[in-house]
């Protein structure tokens, strides 16, 4: 039977999709899937997704790092946020973070009865592709959204996927065809095209224009973040 590859275009319909025999790829490309992608190829031992903010600090006497962000902005007494700049090599290898935000951990944990949860991003786009294409499961591209609610940064990154993809799986609804067509009209020039999104210009409000080209670079991390138990690891591929 041929592999599907489907696109759920916000969490608020995830419970329209059958997941358990599937993976699920994350995606939050403004910012958390992209910094954990970062951190776990930079040599973060772990990142442990978490709902809430409070949740962060039950950890907080464990030796872990706390990052919390909500509504973009890091959120007071806590170590950082989900800027990509805070999961470099010498702030997080050999460690653990607990991270909170406020799109995309909440997409992890509505994905968690999956066969198999995994992160994608522009920076692993390549080596995630390349991964699915050799496992014999139905794919779920799920997009964090904002606040429930679509947003074209995800949607893109899910059209990048299914267009490397799409010779090795059925495309079995409308979204991953509209999500590919968004990606041909944006590949030519991400940041522009991007730069129509709400939360993009959120962003510029917030000064963290940087974060957003960061974001957008292509194929600088090989990395796989995988779920397994309450923490996301590196795939052993």
């Amino acid at each position: 039977m041929q592999r599907k590859i489907e696109v759920c275009l916000t969490p608020a319909l995830i419970n329209l999709y059958t997941i358990t025999e599937s993976i699920v790829v994350v995606i939050d490309i403004l910012r958390a899937t992209s910094s954990i992608v970062y951190g776990i190829d930079n040599g973060a031992e772990a990142i442990i997704p978490v709902a809430q903010v409070e949740e962060c600090l039950t950890y907080a006497d464990k030796g872990f790092l706390l990052a919390a962000e909500r509504n973009g902005e890091v959120v007071a007494g806590y170590d950082f946020g989900n800027s990509p700049f805070s999961y470099t090599p010498d702030k997080v290898a050999g460690k653990t973070v607990v991270l909170t935000t406020t799109n995309g951990t909440k997409a992890l944990h509505l994905a968690r009865k999956a066969h198999q949860v995994v992160i994608g991003s522009f920076l692993n786009l390549e080596s995630l592709c390349s991964w699915l294409k050799t496992q014999d499961r139905d794919i779920l591209l799920l997009c964090a959204g904002w606040k429930d609610q679509f947003n074209l940064e995800d949607t893109i990154f899910a059209g990048a996927v299914v267009q490397q993809l799409r010779s090795s799986f059925v495309l079995s609804d409308d979204a991953s065809v509209a999500a590919e067509d968004l990606y041909i009209l944006a590949k030519d020039n991400l940041r522009a095209y991007v730069g129509k999104s709400s939360h993009s210009n959120r962003m510029v409000a917030l000064n963290i224009e940087e974060d957003v080209q960061f974001c957008l670079q292509l194929n600088i991390c090989t990395a796989i973040p995988v779920l397994v138990g309450d923490s996301l690891v590196a795939l052993k591929k």
